[in-house]
């Protein structure tokens, strides 16, 4: 019910927007997860964690996780390979075509970006970093992890964070957001710092508390599903009233009931000898930067603001970027962790500041291992061009930037060049026997992101290989070919 009621609105607000013109922008989804998972390893089905069956899909997924496993041998292990959330989460979603745009791990922190093929080629100044703050800041059992993007031009940073436990360290949650805050950069000059971006998600698990309220009236409120009465004494809700770093961000009601803490592999709160209060430790906020406002008695020509005020009103004038928040709630379908994870969809509304990929690429001619391929490019709008960028082939449905099937270096293979068109050979040893769709990506090294996809395209199973009886070990396209027992 609540899934056709979200369909309507958007149906209405759709319609509405096409009659204010293109002005008001495009629209595009968001889901986001937050869960302390207590070291557990990853479910089964997250089917109702991602909304994998909503007939409406998202643009873009972010995930972001506490308390992932990371004792000394599981966590070296993760070094070289994806953590098992990771590869659940990749292994599910890039069937559906979305790709692992960034990740981020600190210890137990982990952060996950994921999006639609169609989207890759626009986001760009992809960063990530990480600040410590548990035990004096030496071990990051405690701090924020957080990935930096341009989304079609727009700058938005999601900050994953795990702050400080127990009732009384509400100030000091505080103090280690405010440094988080302050000293976490980016080599980006659109955003330098988290402030600097359009827009700021910040979610995880917060700890703050509910005080006051004894235990018998907190559970009474939960059964009756009367949340509001304990709204006021939230401890981040009494914080925004007087912290003006937290005045800035946003909420939605908090009606569902508490995620923390239940008892393993059920949905009984804290039965222990301790009886923890349940409370909304797992939060999902959000940041519009605030508008340039003109002073009082300020000329129409803005004389009087410095150039960075001026470039942004002018960017929010041109280029505006609105949020609404469709759905705030925790999934008590999981029991595996003693939290609930929380949910958050949205819908960001904003106008394109870039509508081309900076370059377009093709698959020339028919391709299969019988006969070296050729791929045509050409650069739609100029960028920094480095001998270390590469076209890779991947499968459709590849799950990151590193899942291609083979690769060639834009300069070194180049064959032919004009102004408009550049040609670059894919040896027919580097392509898969069985054949399979697939796409291009051009991979730029200085930006560090792909910039340009080609349309799906089929390779063609060999012919020789079919006629030799040479079978490849995998089929998956990620193939080193042997001969089976009947060709030797």
């Amino acid at each position: 019910m609540m899934e056709e009621n979200e369909e309507q609105l958007d149906v209405q607000l759709s319609a509405l927007s096409l009659k204010k013109g293109i002005n008001e922008g495009e629209s595009f989804r968001l889901h986001m997860v937050t869960w302390n998972v207590a070291t557990a390893d990853p479910p089964d089905d997250v089917t109702s964690l991602l909304h994998l069956n909503s007939p409406k899909r998202p643009d873009l997924y972010v995930i972001g996780l506490q308390e992932v496993y990371s004792g000394p041998l599981r966590f070296m292990s993760d070094v070289v390979f994806d953590d098992p959330w990771s590869q659940l989460l990749m292994s599910i979603l890039a069937p559906q075509n979305y790709v692992k745009v960034s990740s981020i791990r600190m210890q137990g922190l982990l952060l996950l970006f994921f999006s639609k093929v169609d989207h890759v080629p626009f986001i760009k100044d992809i960063q990530a970093t990480y600040t410590r703050t548990g035990i004096m800041g030496y071990w990051g059992n405690k701090g924020g992890v957080s990935i930096s993007l341009s989304f079609y031009g727009h700058m938005l940073c999601f900050l994953n964070c795990h702050l400080a436990a127990h009732m009384k360290y509400a100030s000091e949650r505080v103090d280690e957001f405010e440094y988080i805050m302050a000293t976490q950069t980016f080599d980006c000059k659109k955003a330098p710092q988290i402030v600097d971006h359009r827009l700021v998600f910040w979610f995880g698990d917060l700890n703050f508390r509910i005080e006051d309220h004894g235990m018998h009236f907190v559970r009474s409120c939960i059964n009756n599903q009367t949340y509001n009465l304990l709204w006021s004494k939230d401890q981040l809700t009494m914080m925004k009233k007087k912290e003006q770093v937290l005045q800035e961000f946003e909420e939605g009601p908090l009606d569902f009931q508490p995620t923390y803490k239940f008892d393993l592999n059920s949905d009984t709160y804290d039965s222990s000898g301790k009886k923890r209060k349940p409370a909304w430790t797992d939060r999902i906020l959000w940041r519009l930067r605030p508008k340039v406002s003109l002073p009082d008695g300020q000329d129409e020509n803005k004389s009087g603001l410095d150039a960075k005020m001026l470039k942004q009103l002018e960017e929010d004038e041109e280029y505006p970027l609105k949020i609404r928040q469709d759905l705030y709630t925790s999934n008590m379908q999981y029991s595996i962790s003693d939290h609930k994870p929380v949910i958050g969809v949205f819908t960001l509304e904003l106008r394109k500041m870039c509508k081309t990929p900076l370059v377009r690429l093709q698959a020339e001619g028919d391709w299969s291992a019988d006969i070296d391929a050729m791929v045509v490019y050409s650069p739609l709008q100029p960028f920094p061009s480095s001998t270390w960028d590469w076209i890779g082939l991947y499968k459709v449905g590849f799950s990151s930037v590193s899942d291609y099937i083979t690769y060639t270096w834009v300069k070194d293979d180049e064959v032919a060049f004009n102004e408009e068109v550049i040609q670059v050979y894919v040896s027919k040893e580097e392509i898969p026997v069985r054949g399979g769709e697939c796409v291009l990506c051009y991979y730029s090294n200085t930006l560090q992101c792909i910039i340009g996809i080609s349309e799906p395209f089929q390779v063609l199973e060999s012919k020789v290989a079919v006629e030799e009886g040479v079978l490849p070990e995998r089929i998956n396209g990620l193939d080193k070919t042997v001969a089976d027992e009947e060709f030797w």
